[in-house]
């Protein structure tokens, strides 16, 4: 089968409150999948399911092909949560090989694997360091370690970037990157919709325990547009709208138009080069998954958006 995880008609209650909504979706394997929305949307209730920390009240999660077993299934699945879960007292290097240990590594390997890592990610030198010493960037290098080091089939990081660096934050994006095309899926969690535009193949959203999204990045952008358009010019051009398009923003030698139904980009370029206008740029604006977040849940317009990030 293609996919490395299939969640079918997921719930989870809590009292009143539904965590998780009847959710359904599926992982294709060797992918990076985004599981994005607002703090409070269920992104970590539905992730303890998949992981087996908690049990859904209704559904069905199928991994790998067969039906979820938590014993026998978890020792191929890596979870990173946004919560650490390292030991303070312990020394970094004897707490990689005891987490490694865990998952099935035996002695060796896991010092192999742990020293290859280190020299990867620049910890050889926290060998003998407590995760108490460290800061908050440097502990999530070596959850992040920790996560991966067995080579699971299926990868949940959830808030990996947090506390990092710049630099480091790029260190990881390339170590994900690596880990996809080695054969292993990824499952980026974060409410930090622009982290994920340019990593995941395919997102869901969720809002209030639901989806409310599901496609790859590029089909929803596409889905979500508005026939918006950036165009520059050497010098601004008297123009107002027209029945070709209406004019959103306006500010020093650009514009923002807004083609109208019936009309194409062909057109505007016509109607300017008509009027001897020296254009030196025409970009279309796609909306980010924020704004196509914010017009899901508001109702607010993705012209109105931009009008208001431009004003």
């Amino acid at each position: 089968m293609n996919n490395i995880l299939q969640v079918n008609n997921l719930k989870k209650y809590y009292a009143s409150q539904k965590a998780v909504d009847d959710i359904s979706f599926s992982v294709e394997r060797g992918g990076i999948f985004g599981l994005l929305g607002p703090n409070g949307a269920g992104k970590t209730t539905l992730i303890r399911m998949i992981t087996g920390i908690f049990y859904p009240d209704n559904g069905e999660i199928i991994f790998d092909g067969k039906p979820f077993n938590a014993r026998q299934d978890v020792v191929h699945i890596g979870y990173m949560p946004e919560e650490r879960g390292l030991y303070k007292k312990m020394k970094i290097g004897e707490q990689a090989l005891y987490l490694a240990q865990l998952k099935g590594l035996g002695r060796a390997e896991a010092m192999e694997k742990i020293k290859a890592w280190f020299v990867r990610l620049e910890m050889q030198s926290w060998w003998n360091k407590k995760v108490e010493d460290l800061s908050k960037g440097m502990s999530q290098k070596l959850q992040f370690v920790t996560t991966v080091l067995h080579e699971p089939k299926l990868i949940i990081l959830d808030e990996p970037f947090s506390g990092l660096d710049p630099v480091n934050s790029n260190i990881i994006k390339e170590e994900i990157y690596k880990l996809a095309q080695n054969g292993s899926t990824i499952i980026f969690s974060t409410h930090r919709m622009e982290q994920v535009e340019e990593i995941c193949n395919h997102i869901i959203l969720m809002d209030k325990g639901r989806k409310i999204l599901d496609g790859t990045v590029h089909n929803i952008k596409q889905e979500f547009k508005e026939n918006l358009f950036h165009i520059g010019f050497e010098q601004i051009p008297g123009v107002d709208d027209t029945q070709i398009f209406e004019v959103v923003h306006q500010k020093e030698n650009s514009f923002i138009l807004k083609i109208r139904d019936g009309y194409k980009q062909n057109d505007v370029l016509r109607f300017f080069l008509d009027r001897n206008a020296g254009i030196i740029s025409f970009n279309e604006l796609l909306p980010s998954l924020n704004d196509i977040f914010i017009k899901l849940v508001e109702g607010t317009s993705i012209t109105r958006q931009f009008q208001e990030t431009a004003a």
